[in-house]
């Protein structure tokens, strides 16, 4: 089936290779995997930097809660009366950080553009197995990218209900101000985004499954690869059911029904629902909730296990078990959702059996650790800033899953729920790592997406000001979390025992600050470089993969002629009795036969004889 498909592919595009492409079908409504790939990254740093302006104005608040700014009323209006931010505004402000760095940035910034970039680049396909539905997914994306930033130019201002929109505050428009148009544009908002997951999921799926080019056998897929096929089951399978929660909320909220309201007295007035519960919300919420934490780290594990082998001149340390290791955080991320719930009241027994499946996942996310650091050792490393940004994924996963064990444990998470550790758990474990295994992945493949390269000093300066400012932002606040003090509030002076936490607060906000200032130049070395980079020759990391075998220049098709044939697996870095320290996936055995050991030709009894006999008759010449 897959020969089929290639040919038939490999046809098309041959027939295609001048045709001409005016502005518009080039740059805004390209069906090329490559353009959309810029086009997903492009959208996502602005994202990220709109969703960093919002999180350095509410730190802004907890750092000087009771200091006047005259500059936010003059950007902020009503919000900020007076030159402080209005309390609803301030929750409104933590909801669409939340929202827009969880799925706009850290789902389809990361995985919407490494997967689109190499899905066909590292099977060999010409391009995806539907470039429209490939198109239709990114403007779904960027048309919820609008909506959610229109919200706060609503009269009533953005959701305000937090990233996870839990009723009732989601459910009754009349609550406060942030649960009205704009908790509906966020509803709306979100449905779109979740039509572009899907789009997306089925077309990387589809592409990997039927158009891999000869040779490429599951075995012999990169662990990016593999990371965002896995990635893309999980989206398929559980974004669906955040949309069934999506449209019950709507029911709610415009139709009277009551599927999460029940006796609820709002300003006075007792409103009509019964039977309904809030808990039922948080259990749809979580179950796309929980998986949508790896749908965000295993894209970033996938491009973090290439970089760190290309850049150690080794193989990586346990291929298969990191795959297996991929396929049973894929298994078990469906079956751990109610360790965000230990104080809904669930059942003891029910509440044990999410504790135990969560403490096991943590095992092959172990795996993966291990691995990394295994690869690392005596390897001949290259410390460039792809490099410095995968080991600082590896470092923030490791500390961040570290507390996850304590949140993973139902008595101590009663105790530790809401606060501020659960704030410094997920922003090290999924947000920080996360954004470092983007980052890696955006220095490393740069000269594949825009035939430059980026500034190594610039690169050097953008790691050390956000590794160190991550760590100085939330390592602190497991601290205050132990302590007891309850996430999203307002100001830490309101309540004597939180009021020793203020100049903690002081420290963090600078550091959010000067990580932010950080990131201005990754932006001056990202778009500056687009045109005065140097540039990049064909393979400039000396990398097996496939991508690195198409011309620097885009073409329509990625390769001039013939898709490469690939004979062995991504990760053949300093092989003994080769003369070269990386061997591509193009090159046959019959070219390395000093190099070749019994392991590479599994299954093939054929080749074992051949390189049997060339090792011999080599074996004789030295001798003689």
């Amino acid at each position: 089936m897959s020969s089929t498909v290639i040919s038939h592919g490999a046809a098309h595009h041959d027939s295609h290779d001048h045709h001409h492409e005016t502005f518009l079908t080039k740059y805004i409504f390209s069906q090329d995997h490559k353009m959309i790939a810029k086009q997903f990254l492009i959208t996502g740093i602005v994202m990220a930097v709109f969703a960093m302006v919002l999180s350095i104005l509410f730190r802004i608040q907890l750092a000087w809660p009771d200091k006047e700014f005259p500059i936010l009323e003059i950007f902020l209006g009503k919000w900020a009366e007076g030159g402080r931010i209005k309390p609803d505004f301030f929750l409104s402000l933590v909801t669409i950080h939340g929202t827009m760095m969880v799925f706009f940035v850290l789902t389809a910034g990361l995985s919407g553009t490494f997967s689109n970039l190499l899905i066909p680049y590292q099977i060999g396909a010409r391009d995806m197995a539907s470039p429209l539905m490939n198109m239709l997914s990114y403007w779904f994306f960027f048309v919820a990218c609008v909506i959610m930033v229109a919200s706060f130019f609503v009269e009533s201002g953005p959701a305000a209900a937090g990233w996870t929109i839990y009723p009732p505050l989601s459910a009754v428009p009349t609550a406060i101000s942030g649960s009205g148009l704009g908790m509906t544009l966020w509803l709306v908002s979100m449905t779109l985004f979740i039509a572009s997951q899907v789009l997306g999921g089925v077309n990387y799926i589809s592409t990997i499954l039927n158009m891999r080019t000869k040779g490429m056998d599951l075995w012999r897929m990169p662990l990016t690869i593999w990371s965002f096929f896995l990635t893309a089951i999980v989206g398929l399978l559980s974004f669906p059911v955040l949309v069934s929660a999506v449209v019950l909320l709507f029911f709610d909220r415009s139709v009277g029904t009551s599927f999460y309201l029940s006796d609820l007295v709002v300003q006075g007035q007792i409103l009509p629902n019964e039977g309904g519960s809030p808990i039922l919300f948080q259990h749809l919420f979580w179950f796309l909730g929980h998986p949508e934490v790896y749908i965000v780290v295993m894209p970033a594990l996938g491009l973090t296990s290439e970089v760190i082998s290309t850049n150690s001149r080794k193989p990586i340390f346990g291929y298969h078990a990191m795959v297996y290791s991929l396929v049973g955080i894929t298994v078990l991320s469906f079956i751990v959702w109610g360790h965000h719930m230990f104080v809904t009241g669930m059942n003891p027994f029910l509440g044990g059996v999410f504790m135990i499946t969560t403490l096991i996942i943590a095992v092959p996310s172990a795996v993966k650790a291990f691995n990394y650091i295994a690869t690392l050792w005596r390897g001949n490393i290259r410390f460039t800033p792809a490099m410095m940004f995968a080991i600082g994924m590896v470092s923030f996963f490791v500390s961040g899953g570290l507390t996850g064990l304590y949140l993973g444990n139902a008595a101590l998470d009663i105790n530790l729920h809401d606060t501020y550790f659960v704030v410094a758990h997920f922003h090290l474990v999924m947000g920080s790592a996360s954004i470092f295994g983007m980052l890696c992945g955006v220095y490393h493949w740069y000269p594949k997406m825009f035939g430059r390269m980026m500034d190594t000093k610039l690169g050097y300066l953008h790691f050390w000001l956000t590794f160190i400012g991550a760590y100085l932002v939330f390592f602190p606040m497991h601290f205050m979390g132990i302590d007891g003090v309850p996430r999203r509030y307002y100001a830490f002076t309101a309540f004597p025992f939180m009021e020793k936490w203020v100049s903690v607060n002081l420290l963090i906000t600078w550091a959010a600050i000067i990580a932010g200032l950080g990131q201005v130049a990754f932006l001056w070395n990202f778009f500056a470089s687009i045109w005065t980079g140097k540039k990049a020759s064909q393979n400039p990391w000396q990398s097996n993969t496939l991508e690195w075998t198409t011309p620097v220049e885009h073409i329509h098709g990625n390769w001039p002629g013939e898709i490469p044939t690939v004979y062995r697996w991504p990760y053949d870095y300093s092989k003994p009795g080769h003369d070269t320290d990386f061997i591509p996936q193009t090159t046959p055995f019959s070219e390395t036969m000093s190099s070749n050991q019994a392991h590479d030709f599994e299954g093939n009894e054929e080749a074992v004889r051949i390189q049997n006999e060339w090792n011999k008759q080599n074996n004789r010449e030295v001798e003689g």
